[in-house]
């Protein structure tokens, strides 16, 4: 599914406005943390981790696990959330502005063939660790963000602010 019909609804409102919506992004290993599943995006071409947006009431990590089976059909089991972040703002071609906060998780593959299941992806395989297509930065953050040491999440404080 490209566009999620409560954003639809809402884009038939407010029109290209922007909107605050949280997303996923699926950081999906294999069994010996060897290699990393990335999607080829229709839109762009470019490679990325499994990417999407969380439908109301969704949780996160339910969110993460269907997309992965939506872009990738692929089965995985989240294992852990390792970063929390804000997105830059996002100008879609159409003129749509958004931007996401975004909640990364480190996942583990378990069955399934690698492939573009549902139109928003051309490609979806398996990449070693230290062979990773070209890819922009902030996915390659994404990925780094998932193969660190550490239970905890990661997450920005803005220059300047206090702590609460």
């Amino acid at each position: 599914m490209a566009t999620p019909d409560f954003i639809l609804d809402l884009r038939a409102k407010i029109g290209t406005h922007p909107l605050w919506l949280s997303g996923v992004t699926a950081v999906v290993l294999d069994a010996a943390n060897e290699r990393v599943l990335l999607v080829k995006r229709a839109d762009t071409l470019e490679w990325t981790p499994v990417t999407g947006i969380i439908d109301p009431g969704e949780q996160p990590a339910v969110a993460a696990a269907r997309e992965a089976l939506e872009e990738a059909d692929v089965v995985i089991r989240v294992e852990r959330l390792v970063a929390v972040h804000v997105t830059e703002p996002v100008v879609y071609g159409n003129g749509d502005q958004a931007q996401y906060l975004d909640l990364v998780f480190v996942c583990r593959y378990l069955s399934g063939q690698p492939a573009p299941a549902d139109g928003e992806n051309v490609d979806a395989a398996w990449f070693a660790l230290g062979q990773l297509p070209p890819m922009r930065e902030k996915f390659a953050k994404r990925i780094s963000w998932a193969l660190a040491p550490g239970e905890a999440a990661s997450f920005s404080i803005a220059e300047g602010a206090q702590s609460w």
